[in-house]
């Protein structure tokens, strides 16, 4: 066989693995599922940065941020000890934590638990452990006994200032995502 006859073969090999390589890489593309929540990003195995949020960072470099509810921008009224953002949450949901005095009225609080959809499934009444009548923390808890959603298995605790007045400007809530068990 000739040099230049080799020369050909070996070519046409190199551009035959070259539009394989191609098509291999272009058919994993297409069979990419689109990450577009914290979630997905951490199912697909991508890295989880330590920090709180948590935030996961796609291969590609895309940052998706953890949602835990309003928090931080309500952690100088209301801490949640229990349950946590996040926390798979079964009935009796025992709820622990503390909130300035002014959060309650006559000693408690309304609590609420909905599923994905918003709908109400339990609701019960936080109740000041010590005295309340201050503008310091307050300790409180309350349990709530709930079924579980059929459908979904996320949802959200709201904890509402109890506002008397009826106010919309004395308003509050700490709201926080949960899963079901």
């Amino acid at each position: 066989m000739s040099a230049n006859l080799t020369k050909i073969i070996i070519g046409f090999l190199i551009i035959i693995a070259i539009i394989l390589l191609l098509i291999i890489s272009k058919q994993s593309k297409v069979n990419e599922v689109p990450i577009t929540n914290f979630n997905e990003c951490v199912d697909a195995g991508n890295a989880i940065m330590e920090s709180y949020p948590r935030q996961c960072k796609t291969k590609n470099g895309v940052n998706f941020v953890e949602d835990i509810g309003n928090e931080i921008e309500k952690m100088n009224l209301i801490r949640l000890e229990s349950p946590r953002p996040n926390e798979i949450i079964k009935s009796p949901l025992a709820i622990k934590g503390e909130a300035r005095g002014y959060w309650f009225f006559e000693a408690s609080f309304p609590v609420y638990l909905t599923n994905w959809d918003g709908l109400i499934i339990a609701e019960g009444i936080a109740q000041a452990k010590e005295e309340w009548m201050t503008e310091n923390f307050v300790p409180f808890e309350v349990t709530l006994n709930f079924i579980k959603p059929e459908y979904g298995d996320r949802g959200t605790l709201i904890l509402k200032k109890d506002n008397p007045s009826g106010l919309p400007e004395h308003d509050d809530a700490l709201e926080i995502p949960i899963n079901f068990e």
